[in-house]
């Protein structure tokens, strides 16, 4: 007689040897036919996507566990939302340990691709977009995982957002590697989120190229140990179309880098030029909250061995205000680094204590600007510091971000 054990291991591999490889190709019933796989797969199904361009009128959702959906490339397999008249997605993922791989989500109403409180997803190759071009009534997110653990984004391209290309908040244990983002508000987003990895992007043609955001009123704050390594954030000088209330509304046009109240941050070997008003730009929450558990101002950001080049060429004074007051401040030298000097008063009076300073390793010959804010409300005080030497003391490199990869799966 089989025990307990032995019956479990017995379904479980009778499932793993029959799993099942759906396949399915465009035309008039391709949104009901792909739904009702969505609702039937099991545990180690395939469904397969053909090439074609799809077109749905409703949003997609996915609720089973350890399925994968796969197309024939990013540009071959076109899920087309453009007529679309229902749902706040194109495609929303709440089950745990899914694949999406090679196929392309564009033109949604609301955000692209959502994946919400799941432990294991994986997107490789895919591409989100809205074909036409930079615009407030896009949706506001490509890719979009929020709430999840185990979160790995490889090889996809994400243009034309109204908010983030590529945003992963309130998660944990994060990989974002080799990806494109183009024309969106911001690149590549990571918010209120502990551990990530992000490396090997290519971020450029956005408002903003790459941001690391703590924010209040969130159920989980105090985003730290992100490293930012090895990507390319040029040229990010698209006008900012956020909608008017957006955080992302306020990041100006020309930022390749911008990290906020976040902590724990290594930004390194990166290429960073071209961004007309500020390469890199480090700051507080400039909102009144009243949520008693957040803390407003960035800690412990180490930034060393990154290639900085040409910025502060056409700074967004128009429309930015921090930006009208940098410049301002710098006299026409706008600084690679920039840092806004705001801290609780008693470190502003006291300094702050060593293990949450930033430090500035060797970044070739780039320049540093931070603001003395008791100076600054004060008459006849210079209330810049530019003395890169001061902040190179002390800087710790953090940890590899580390989790299980079904590369089997994404093959």
């Amino acid at each position: 007689m089989l025990n307990k054990f032995g019956i479990l291991c017995f379904l479980f591999y009778s499932h793993a040897i029959h799993a099942e490889l759906y396949s399915i190709g465009p035309g008039l019933n391709s949104q009901e036919q792909l739904q009702e796989l969505m609702i039937l797969a099991r545990p180690g199904d395939t469904i397969q996507l053909q090439e074609g361009v799809y077109e749905f009128s409703d949003g997609l959702s996915l609720t089973q566990n350890e399925v994968s959906i796969k197309g024939a490339g990013m540009h071959k397999t076109v899920l087309d939302f453009s007529g679309q008249m229902s749902g706040a997605q194109g495609l929303l993922v709440t089950s745990d340990n899914v694949v999406l791989k090679d196929f392309a989500i564009i033109n949604t109403k609301g955000d692209a691709l959502k994946v919400i409180g799941v432990d294991g997803i994986y997107m490789v190759n895919l591409r989100t977009e809205w074909t036409n071009g930079p615009d407030t009534n896009n949706g506001a997110y490509g890719l979009y995982p929020v709430q999840s653990r185990n979160v790995y984004i490889n090889g996809c391209i994400a243009i034309g957002a109204s908010d983030a290309g590529i945003y992963v908040g309130q998660s944990e244990n994060i990989i974002v590697s080799n990806n494109i983002a183009q024309y969106n508000v911001a690149g590549i987003e990571i918010e209120n989120s502990y551990y990530a990895d992000v490396l090997d992007n290519d971020v450029s043609l956005n408002t903003g190229g790459i941001l690391v955001f703590d924010l209040p009123d969130l159920p989980q704050q105090g985003g730290h140990n992100i490293r930012v390594f090895r990507n390319q954030s040029i040229d990010n000088n698209t006008d900012n179309f956020a909608p008017k209330g957006n955080i992302v509304a306020t990041v100006p046009r020309g930022t390749g880098m911008l990290v906020l109240a976040n902590s724990t941050v290594e930004i390194f070997d990166n290429e960073i030029y071209d961004n007309g008003s500020i390469n890199l730009g480090i700051v507080s929450y400039f909102e009144e909250t009243d949520d008693p558990d957040y803390y407003p101002h960035p800690r412990s950001i180490y930034i060393h061995n990154n290639n900085f080049g040409n910025s502060g060429y056409n700074p967004d004074i128009d429309t930015n205000e921090m930006t009208k007051t940098l410049a301002t401040l710098a006299k026409g030298d706008m600084p690679d680094i920039f840092w806004d000097g705001i801290l609780p008063i008693q470190q502003m009076i006291f300094g702050q204590p060593p293990e949450e300073k930033i430090v500035l390793g060797d970044n070739g010959n780039a320049s540093f600007l931070a603001i003395k804010p008791i100076q600054f409300l004060l008459p006849f005080f210079n209330p810049v510091n530019r003395n890169y030497i001061e902040y190179q003391t002390g800087g710790k490199s953090l940890d590899e971000v580390k989790f299980k990869i079904p590369w089997e799966r994404l093959n």
